[in-house]
């Protein structure tokens, strides 16, 4: 039974197909029944329904979803989508009685009500995600102080680092993307039931009262923006996007560095597949299926873009097409946040070759320069001098500090023993204890501050 009928005649079995969202909208039952107890609630205290109507419904809807929930009931895929299985299946329990429960509603503001609730619940999910993940981030940063490797630009050796500076660039990522989940959550968080199809009800309803009931912080302002307004799905699916964009960055990073070609890391064989023709292989696969994915939810973005951008006022049936993209948008992001924090935690870091390829890659020319800057040379004199030295240690194979003092004399007469501890790796990275940067004592600031940031959320 259609809920629409009216005076139109019906649909063919295929457009009927066709136009059915039950097949996906099917997961929003519990929201869909959590909105509909609330609205009895209303209508039962401004006297459109009286009390023991409004406990008959009340009651019977609670059934349903506990009937849902144990499997005594499953939901019919014949429907048109779940507002009419749930209205439809409180008919046949309670008779003309629960025709009653669609007084002034439409089910405009009810799919509404409905995606907002079920976008309160996700980013809920995902937000714990994001906090277990950095908490692993600031553990990992923790053991790992005290280990040398290189920091890159263009993908190039450039300057001295620590595993623990560098992993806690990913935990001021994610901190940023937590704090875009709370500024959405805010906004989302209205109540567009009781705006009906888009110009409210002569029903003297009660909208504070179902906002407070289902945990809105105030009922929306305007009822046409309110049944039209996928503001926060764009939003929450941008967010994704941006999760997924530093996940895929870490993902990308940590398999250049799983390679045979730097042995920085090694996964663990519960997150790694092997070949099935090459017995010697173990592929990181997990972390290249969240690479992967991040194009998947660019997708599910770009799909809701499409579908908004010439959507005239107020409600239109494209509107349908908002939940495929959310849903999986918020499944794939959950699902790779939860497989990203044990893969994380399972890491082998190698010490020994990180320490290697950061003294073979004359990280600490810079600080060579800054040496000669300190005995009254010009920054661009001395960045010349530095660079024949490199040049020179390049054509030997040999590292900064392993070149003898009479050798930097015929670069610069300047150069003396004191070089060598100034340009020693851990000295180098030890002066860097600018706020925000990778000395030991500044990243101990860092930490102790996403600690404090991330311990009230």
């Amino acid at each position: 039974m259609y809920l629409w009928g009216g005076h139109l005649g019906g649909l063919s079995e295929f457009t009927h197909e066709f136009n059915k969202s039950i097949d996906f909208d099917k997961v929003l039952f519990q929201e869909d029944i959590r909105g509909s107890i609330a609205h009895v609630n209303m209508l039962a205290k401004v006297n459109i329904l009286s009390e023991e109507e409004g406990k008959i419904i009340r009651e019977n809807l609670r059934q349903i979803l506990l009937d849902i929930k144990d499997k005594k009931l499953d939901i019919d895929l014949n429907e048109e989508d779940i507002h009419s299985f749930i209205e439809n299946e409180l008919t046949k329990r309670i008779g003309k009685l629960g025709k009653k429960l669609h007084t002034a509603r439409s089910r405009n503001d009810q799919c509404a009500l409905d995606l907002r609730l079920y976008s309160k619940k996700s980013l809920n999910q995902i937000k714990d995600k994001l906090l277990d993940l950095i908490k692993a981030i600031i553990e990992i940063s923790e053991d790992n102080l005290d280990v040398l490797m290189p920091g890159f630009t263009h993908m190039q050796h450039a300057q001295v680092t620590t595993f623990s500076h560098y992993i806690m660039a990913y935990g001021q990522m994610f901190y940023r993307d937590l704090l875009r989940l709370e500024s959405t959550f805010e906004r989302l968080n209205e109540n567009p039931l009781g705006s009906c199809a888009l110009a409210t009800t002569s029903f003297n309803i009660d909208r504070f009262m179902t906002s407070q009931e289902l945990g809105f912080s105030k009922p929306t302002e305007n009822s046409m923006d309110s049944v039209s307004d996928r503001d926060y799905v764009l939003e929450i699916l941008f967010n994704n996007s941006l999760i997924m964009m530093h996940l895929s960055r870490l993902c990308e990073e940590l398999i250049y560095y799983s390679s045979s070609e730097y042995s920085y890391v090694k996964f663990s064989d519960k997150f790694s597949t092997g070949s099935s023709i090459m017995p010697q292989k173990k592929n990181p696969d997990m972390a290249e299926l969240i690479r992967g994915k991040t194009g998947r939810v660019y997708g599910d973005l770009n799909t809701l873009l499409v579908i908004m951008k010439a959507s005239p006022l107020s409600y239109n049936k494209d509107f349908q097409e908002d939940k495929e993209p959310l849903f999986d948008s918020i499944n794939t992001v959950y699902n790779c946040l939860k497989i990203m924090k044990p893969m994380l935690l399972s890491l082998k870091i190698n010490k020994k070759n990180m320490l290697k390829s950061a003294h073979k890659g004359y990280l600490n020319a810079t600080d060579l320069a800054d040496y000669l800057v300190n005995k009254n040379i010009p920054f661009r004199e001395a960045y010349k001098i530095v660079g024949d030295v490199v040049n020179y240690a390049i054509k030997v194979d040999k590292a900064l500090d392993e070149l003898d003092l009479e050798i930097y004399k015929k670069f610069s007469d300047i150069f003396d023993d004191s070089l060598y501890d100034f340009i020693d790796l851990e000295n180098s990275l030890n002066k860097r204890d600018v706020y925000g940067g990778p000395a030991k004592k500044a990243v101990k600031v860092q930490i102790k501050n996403l600690k404090d940031k991330i311990k009230n959320l």
